[in-house]
């Protein structure tokens, strides 16, 4: 089996007296779709934080494409390919939704915002955010302020804000938060698309969403994996089903 693109050794966090993740061990194969679930406060969002680099774990190791990055900063990590989508959506509501997209490019390649203004007619901004519009599906839209954007929308829109980037592993973070379930159908319709050719890290609470797109899944239940194996491998698993997902699922 090749090496994993990411992996976690004994990652730990904590807050006090609060365990946030408790000697984490995981990992993605390049490829993969590899979901974590867990309930609410299991340390999902935290893990999610430490592999980013948003917040530095207390011990433990993080190796990403073999090189270790335990303590290099979010934007070192964004340069060697390591994209986070939030769950909560992080747009420029006021911009359009290609000048979001071409921010994102902007930022990735080092420079500042302060030029913005000058570079909104850049073609080496402005075409790799074209393309990213037209991969989500948002290429029509690319000249409507992000505020006007339906909520599914500007989810799509943060996730074409993270492609432009030329990801080698996506963090996603509940991209189908907050949606009903027309917008739900579409996301996950695209999700399964993207996943042909993208390593996709997948933190989600909706499960129908998380059975149909990931590879593997690992539950995290008070900071620490409980079970990690294929969809069916969870549905099966009884100590699985009495920490989170229900008997009767």
């Amino acid at each position: 089996m090749s090496e994993p693109l990411l992996e976690t050794l004994e990652l730990r966090k904590s807050f006090g007296a609060l365990v946030a993740t408790n000697a984490v061990a995981f990992d993605v194969r390049k490829g993969e779709t590899h979901a974590v679930i867990g309930p609410n406060g299991a340390g999902k969002t935290t893990f999610l934080k430490q592999l980013s680099g948003e917040i530095l774990p207390d011990s433990g190791v993080i190796r990403f494409a073999g090189e270790d990055i335990t303590r290099r900063p979010w934007a070192t990590r964004a340069r060697m390919g390591l994209a986070r989508s939030f769950q909560i959506t992080s747009i420029y509501r006021d911009f359009t939704t290609l000048d979001n997209v071409a921010l994102a490019v902007q930022a990735h390649a080092g420079h500042s915002f302060r030029f913005w203004g000058a570079a909104r007619a850049e073609r080496t901004l402005r075409t790799p955010a074209r393309d990213a519009l037209e991969r989500v599906g948002l290429g029509a839209r690319a000249e409507v302020p992000a505020a006007e954007l339906a909520h599914g929308e500007q989810r799509q829109l943060e996730i074409a804000m993270v492609l432009a980037t030329k990801p080698r592993l996506m963090l996603l973070d509940e991209p189908v938060a907050g949606m009903g379930a027309d917008e739900s159908r579409r996301m996950v319709e695209f999700l399964t698309a993207l996943k042909r050719d993208k390593t996709i890290v997948l933190v989600e609470h909706d499960m129908d969403a998380v059975f149909t797109l990931a590879d593997r899944i690992s539950v995290l239940v008070y900071g620490k994996i409980i079970a990690t194996g294929t969809p069916a491998e969870i549905r099966a698993n009884a100590k699985v089903r009495a920490a989170y997902l229900g008997e009767d699922s």
